[in-house]
């Protein structure tokens, strides 16, 4: 549920980036500076978070963020200038970072206890919160503004929190030992410096794919709306589109990696992303740029999970933070960089880069294949 609440709260917010850009009349590199406070105050928090969930917890930071993450949501639609936006996105950015950080520590103690590879699975949630929040933004955009859409799910949020935290902070994650094939490090001791550099690896992996996941979550529907001329209820839809293929994908991602390994699942995501990034971002129509997007959905899937999980296998919480704030760093430089490429050349063109970090993505997936465990 908190999965889903997180790609749910975070959707709901990329909609309304159209409307909120109007309100403040900032240009695309502004826009794109702006946004760079969600990722900022992301990663600013998630080695924090990574210290908090090894003294408190990870249910109990989950939930902690559950209650921040909603009240935060609300603040973009409150501002007028591209500065006070950049400003609120810092907070919405550092709850943010705290949920992701937290809630997946959870979910790879979890793994270890089930002894199968079913992160994707807690990540098919996010996905379908993320679908759910997408096709309601679509629904209502042209009916309700853009402040009482965002304290709506504000609400929401509240009350799905309410209802979920407390089974969870009633529950410990169980203290598994590893397979004796897993190198995992305990939380306490210091990681190997091989298990740092496996780490590091999966963590640029998780980069490269979350700045495709942020750049459609930021400017698909912005392509579509000015490039492609499409309403904005189509618009809108081409972010659920991209987060109900994302979800088929990391649904079948437990069989995927049992079938293939790891390996090959990182390597042929990474690949059909790339090709889905490149129609997404050249297609001539607004219908064939959907379908480029359903595409890269379906290649980015797993890609992330993997590489996080993979991390927090190593290292626990410190693994999980120290991955998640590598992707992260995907989105912190996603924003700004393509608002820059976009002006400097066009929204399309910066898109393309998108494909690039995909390809890059199953390249290092290929070369991290000695440090899976298929």
């Amino acid at each position: 549920m908190f999965f889903a609440l997180d790609g749910f709260l975070f959707a709901g917010w990329v909609v309304r980036i159209p409307a909120i850009k109007q309100q403040t009349g900032a240009s695309a590199s502004t826009l794109g500076l702006a946004l760079l406070g969600v990722s900022a105050g992301a990663v600013i928090t998630m080695m924090l978070t990574g210290r908090l969930c090894r003294r408190y917890g990870s249910h109990a930071v989950t939930v902690a963020c559950g209650v921040l993450l909603p009240l935060s949501i609300a603040l973009p639609a409150q501002t007028h200038s591209a500065l006070s936006l950049g400003l609120v996105l810092l907070v919405f950015g550092a709850a943010y970072g705290g949920m992701n950080v937290a809630m997946n520590s959870a979910a790879v103690d979890l793994v270890a206890e089930l002894r199968r590879p079913v992160m994707p699975s807690f990540h098919a949630a996010f996905s379908l919160g993320g679908m759910v929040g997408a096709g309601l933004g679509g629904l209502v955009a042209g009916g309700l503004s853009a402040s009482t859409h965002l304290f709506l799910l504000a609400g929401i949020g509240l009350l799905v929190t309410a209802f979920a935290g407390p089974a969870l902070l009633r529950h410990r994650p169980a203290h598994t030992t590893p397979e004796p094939h897993t190198p995992q490090a305990q939380p306490q001791q210091k990681l190997t410096p091989r298990a740092r550099r496996i780490v590091v690896l999966f963590g640029v992996i998780a980069l490269c794919t979350a700045y495709g996941e942020g750049a459609l979550a930021d400017w698909g529907a912005l392509h579509l709306e000015q490039d492609l001329d499409a309403h904005p209820g189509l618009a809108a839809a081409g972010y659920a589109l991209f987060a109900l293929t994302m979800t088929i994908g990391r649904l079948t991602g437990t069989l995927l990696l049992e079938r293939l390994g790891q390996t090959r699942t990182l390597v042929l995501g990474g690949a059909v992303a790339a090709a889905g990034m490149l129609l997404g971002a050249l297609a001539p129509t607004a219908w064939l740029a959907l379908a480029g997007f359903a595409v890269t959905g379906l290649g980015l899937a797993n890609i992330f999970p993997v590489a996080v999980g993979r991390a927090g296998e190593l290292a626990g919480p410190s693994g999980v933070a120290a991955a998640s704030t590598l992707g992260y760093g995907g989105m912190l430089l996603g924003p700004p960089a393509i608002g820059f490429l976009a002006d400097w050349f066009s929204l399309p063109i910066a898109l393309t880069t998108v494909a690039l970090l995909a390809a890059a993505a199953a390249a290092l997936g290929y070369g991290a294949r000695n440090a899976t465990h298929t």
